[in-house]
């Protein structure tokens, strides 16, 4: 039979466990928080698959990042901002979220999840509440090597064959352009016409790439979106499709964003 001081001293010793136990959870929890953020999602935009960001994902795993790529069906704004949410709840921690040209507006949207820490936009739309993306894409009259095409009789966008090359990825080899037109998803147009519900940019961080030699979103389109939203920005000379041509350039902004964020500088 126990005594009672024994009883006491047994009480005392496990609220003693649990206390330190506990104390060190907090501790380790407290030291991952400063640590940088390692959970990157790309989200990838028309006329593309997420086939185009094997290169930067590379870059940023050899650096130690855990890197996930969304295939968007492209179908509308909700079903990608849905397939980026479906990804955004596998993530261990906080996420720096990249979106590439029509993958901006998704992120804009989708970056309002909780494990969202901050937005990365490449060449990317950046609409606020209640515009759409093609709102801003009129807001310059287009390249002449731009080769968006008008919509098929299913609603379906595609970029023209003659002009892929040059009008989307003119910095990368005619034979990686020839498989990323093969591959591109069938974009519905009716996603351009959707308007953004709540900008995660007015209340996350937020960085951007402008493309300086884009001719499918004009630079000074991406500047004006940029600019209004108070987005930190760095200019990198390449196409549209800037984070093949340079990736080590575009992985560097993921890189500090993801430090800044978390209070590294």
């Amino acid at each position: 039979m126990k005594t009672p001081i024994k009883g006491q001293l047994n009480a005392f010793f496990m609220f003693a466990i649990l206390f330190f136990t506990a104390l060190f959870s907090v501790s380790d929890v407290a030291a991952q928080s400063k640590g940088p953020i390692k959970n990157v999602v790309l989200v990838h935009g028309a006329f593309a698959d997420g086939s185009g960001w094997r290169s930067l994902y590379e870059v940023l795993t050899q650096k130690g990042y855990q890197v996930t790529v969304v295939q968007n069906p492209l179908t509308s704004l909700e079903d990608d901002v849905a397939a980026t949410n479906a990804v955004l709840d596998k993530q261990d921690g906080p996420t720096i979220l990249v979106g590439h040209s029509w993958g901006g507006t998704v992120i804009t949207q989708a970056g309002n999840h909780p494990k969202v820490a901050g937005l990365v936009y490449v060449a990317a739309l950046q609409p606020d509440n209640g515009e759409t993306s093609l709102q801003w894409l009129q807001t310059a009259p287009p390249a002449p090597e731009n080769g968006v095409l008008n919509a098929d009789d299913k609603g379906i966008i595609y970029y023209d064959k003659a002009k892929f090359h040059a009008g989307f990825c003119a910095d990368i080899s005619k034979a990686q352009a020839d498989f990323m037109y093969a591959s591109q998803g069938a974009f519905h147009a009716k996603g351009f016409l959707a308007p953004i519900t709540k900008a995660a940019w007015r209340d996350k961080p937020a960085y951007a790439v402008i493309a300086t030699e884009d001719k499918s979103i004009n630079p000074d389109i991406q500047r004006a979106m940029y600019k209004r939203s108070n987005t930190k920005t760095t200019e990198i000379k390449g196409s549209h499709v800037v984070f093949i041509s340079q990736p080590k350039a575009v992985a560097e902004v993921i890189i500090n964003a993801s430090k800044e964020i978390a209070g590294k500088n």
